[in-house]
């Protein structure tokens, strides 16, 4: 195992699903950081937190963070805040802070909390961190109208304590460094990394090995769409039914339909956890005694005052990669009164998400008529992220440029991999944004 004295740089892919780091190895390559203890999983740890009421506590609330975030909640559910892919809301003006156990955190509380835990966590090889660190950055930030400027705002909040020179750096960028150091002749190469908040693209040039600067980038381009937004699309058609979605409440002497402003955060990892509130489920309440059909909207409050979202989104990943391998695939979800079985098609899943499919091809071809080049010249395609390894994405990259130009390989390691070989640059500046 390489030293973590010898480590020059660290690359840190803070991602939506899971966290992935390297450290450089002094002798031009990188070393994933392998998490130590009984619920470790290796190089990958989740991008959760877990909350639970503990006197001893700094305020009276404890935390864990990664797998052991989950295993904390699994132990005691009712008792505990589980809080999941909080990297989507850094770029959300309307998310100021979460209340849990009446205590609020920003997201860059709940940042320093996690990487705190996973320093903890990596069994001694981070705590001596290397002052230059180079953070993966989406090209794009998940929601509707993401500020760029306040997650750049949150984010060196989150870091202040983790490097003293930090670079932020494209997550697609990144993962074109992992891939360059597979090719021994020039190419030029689109990256396509499909994470669990967001799609970006990078074009890039790759010179021969041994030229003074291996990688040219040619031009990015991104869309808020990606794992999260599939597994979404699963929920709406087999969950949201059964909670009310499309159902009618009474408003004095008029029938109107129930808002959806509940089902979509229902819908969204980011927002489900803090749902379990009591102004929420008041509201809930007042509206399932209004409802035209109240059981299903009785169901909803179970299920958020039970805590049963990660149980119901695991049952949700676990369909969509089923459905990766095999034409058709069982869901089944139990929990709190709501019991849901279906047999899905690959064929149906992909209807759900085709409009997505489309946005996202849209936003490939964004990057390349920014980099002037025409999909013909693309040497090759490189696909990274876990939801690349669903058969409707690989598929479209096959219509568009070829199975024989289609390369894979470390799909959760690659970014991580990359972003510390740029932190070995003499000037990694020259990457950040």
């Amino acid at each position: 195992m390489t030293s973590h004295a010898a480590a020059r740089a660290l690359g840190l892919d803070f991602g939506t699903t899971n966290t992935v780091v390297a450290l450089t190895d002094g002798q031009g390559g990188s070393d994933l950081v392998e998490f130590a203890g009984d619920a470790a999983t290796g190089a990958v740890f989740r991008s959760a937190l877990c909350f639970w009421e503990e006197e001893r506590a700094w305020q009276g609330v404890a935390n864990e963070a990664g797998p052991w975030a989950i295993a904390e909640y699994l132990q005691s559910p009712l008792d505990s805040r589980f809080v999941q892919s909080f990297k989507s809301v850094a770029a959300s003006v309307s998310f100021e802070r979460a209340m849990i156990f009446n205590k609020p955190y920003r997201f860059e509380d709940m940042g320093r909390l996690f990487l705190q835990r996973l320093v903890a966590h990596a069994g001694g090889r981070l705590d001596t961190l290397p002052p230059r660190v180079i953070v993966g950055r989406p090209v794009e930030y998940a929601g509707a109208r993401p500020d760029t400027a306040l997650a750049r705002q949150r984010y060196d909040a989150m870091l202040e304590a983790f490097g003293t020179e930090i670079y932020y750096v494209h997550e697609p960028l990144g993962a074109a460094h992992s891939y360059a150091s597979r090719l021994s002749e020039p190419a030029t190469i689109l990256v396509a990394d499909f994470g669990g908040g967001t799609t970006d693209f990078s074009i890039v040039r790759v010179a021969a090995p041994g030229s003074p600067r291996r990688c040219v980038p040619l031009a990015s381009s991104g869309i808020g769409i990606a794992g999260d937004r599939f597994d979404y699309r699963i929920v709406d058609q087999l969950v949201l039914p059964l909670l009310g979605k499309g159902g009618l409440y009474r408003s004095f002497d008029k029938l109107l339909e129930i808002p959806g402003g509940y089902f979509r955060d229902f819908g969204d990892w980011s927002r489900l956890t803090l749902m379990r509130n009591r102004r929420t489920l008041n509201e809930l309440e007042r509206l399932q005694r209004d409802a035209v059909d109240p059981v299903p909207i009785g169901r909803m409050i179970a299920l958020i005052e039970h805590e049963q979202g990660f149980p119901l989104y695991d049952a949700v990943g676990r369909l969509k990669r089923a459905l990766s391998n095999a034409d058709e695939a069982a869901f089944r979800f139990s929990g709190d009164g709501v019991a849901i079985e279906a047999v899905v098609r690959r064929a149906d899943f992909e209807a759900w998400i085709a409009d997505d499919l489309r946005r996202i091809e849209a936003a490939m071809d964004a990057a390349l008529v920014r980099a002037s080049v025409a999909a013909g010249a693309i040497d090759r395609v490189f696909l990274t992220g876990g939801s690349s390894l669903i058969p409707a994405i690989r598929a479209l990259f096959e219509r568009r440029f070829g199975a024989e130009r289609i390369a894979t390989g470390g799909e959760l390691t690659s970014i991580a991999h990359g972003l510390a070989l740029i932190g070995e640059e003499d000037n990694p500046g020259e990457w950040a944004v």
